[in-house]
């Protein structure tokens, strides 16, 4: 695989024509998925360096943006994810790659605002809490969610937030009956699509051109989703962890040492390719910098998809950087994302089952609370209810 990735860079990027800069201006960039959906997002090119992409609310800022001939490479911040196209006066021809998944979907980019194309009138206005189910065509894989809509004439953005984290910013519209949302963050590329009633939807969930699952939802706004701070808890005869993994230097850090002896620690398990580890990491990197000082640590446990461990302590110094995280981030796995070898990593666990999953642990190395997955600033009040309890609780645990 890595061959193939080789060669198709190689024929992007093998042209005699001069170099050729990116005219700018708006775009409506879209990826081909599968059943050959079409998953659009927008794009603002600014300058020759500077690239804006939208989703909602969200402003994602790229500038790792080089040239060769008559092509373009665009590095989305912090993920490994990228897009090499061919630049015409018609706009953008190529690919979106994640090597680590031996992913490529084709993508395109034309100027132009409008994500999704509007056909008719909304229908119905799907604004409020939703009960969704996913897998609905499983009777062992089906995962509840609570999608949280608002709806401006036929304008949507909104979320689904499942018990380990939630869909991140999606944006769309509502096409007559239709619903159609998506979002691209540089590591997801998410497509909704369902036919709706006043009360009622129906639908698909495209994620890249690898996954694809059905899901129903109904409206009920009293709607909660089950707590997510007992799936993950110590086994039995265990109150505290142990463990000893390596930083960026190669020195074993853990636990027993000096820095978070009589102090409140904040664990992380979390990876640099997971968008609500990402959206956790800068609510963390925040909360570090403002309470560093007051016998409070943060530490991270990195379980990254990288093939070697240099590349992925790269990874980890590409995400410190890019997003300001000055507590240490540990390399505890490379390879995969694969949750069970993570939990063979903290065996005294009875299992890991999102990124990220966080762990409180009092100023007597005792652990005391564990909370599974994360709900960022896409989820509203959700998010602003767990920043809320999260700091009352490090408060409390800090003056124990």
């Amino acid at each position: 695989m890595k061959f193939f990735f080789t060669l198709l860079l190689t024929l992007l990027l093998a042209s005699c024509a001069k170099n050729t800069k990116l005219e700018l201006g708006v775009y409506r960039a879209q990826l081909t998925v599968q059943e050959n959906q079409q998953l659009p997002f927008i794009m603002n090119i600014i300058n020759d360096s500077l690239i804006e992409i939208y989703n909602a609310t969200e402003v994602i800022t790229v500038d790792e943006i080089s040239y060769k001939n008559d092509s373009v490479i665009i590095k989305t911040p912090v993920f490994e994810g990228y897009i090499i196209a061919k630049v015409s006066k018609n706009g953008l021809n190529g690919s979106f790659i994640k090597e680590s998944y031996d992913m490529i979907i084709p993508f395109k980019a034309i100027k132009g605002s409008e994500r999704f194309k509007q056909n008719t009138n909304a229908k119905h206005t799907i604004s409020g809490n939703w009960e969704t189910v996913f897998n609905t065509n499983s009777t062992t894989k089906r995962y509840l969610a609570k999608a949280v809509f608002n709806q401006t004439n036929n304008k949507v953005t909104g979320t689904f937030n499942t018990t380990t984290g939630d869909y991140r910013y999606l944006e769309g519209i509502v096409d007559g009956d239709s619903l159609k949302l998506s979002t691209f963050d540089g590591s997801r590329a998410f497509l909704f699509v369902a036919k709706i009633t006043d009360s009622t939807m129906v639908g698909e969930f495209y994620s890249g051109n690898q996954l694809k699952k059905s899901f129903i939802a109904k409206l009920n706004n009293a709607y909660k989703l089950p707590s997510t701070k007992n799936l993950t808890y110590l086994k039995e005869g265990f109150d505290a962890l142990e463990f000893s993994f390596p930083d960026e230097n190669y020195n074993f850090v853990s636990l027993s040492d000096n820095r978070f002896q009589n102090k409140v620690v904040v664990l992380q398990i979390m990876g640099s390719w997971c968008p609500n580890c990402l959206d956790e990491s800068k609510f963390l990197a925040k909360y570090y910098e403002q309470h560093k000082k007051e016998n409070i640590e943060i530490l991270a446990l990195a379980f990254e998809v990288a093939k070697t461990k240099e590349l992925a302590f790269k990874r980890i110094k590409r995400l410190q950087e890019r997003i300001g995280i000055k507590y240490p981030i540990l390399l505890a796995h490379f390879g995969s994302e694969n949750k069970i070898e993570a939990h063979k990593k903290l065996p005294m666990l009875n299992h890991i089952i999102s990124f990220p999953t966080t762990i409180i642990i009092d100023k007597k190395g005792k652990v005391r609370k564990i909370h599974t997955g994360f709900s960022g600033p896409a989820t509203g009040q959700n998010y602003i209810d767990f920043k809320n309890e999260f700091e009352a609780y490090i408060n409390t645990l800090s003056k124990e």
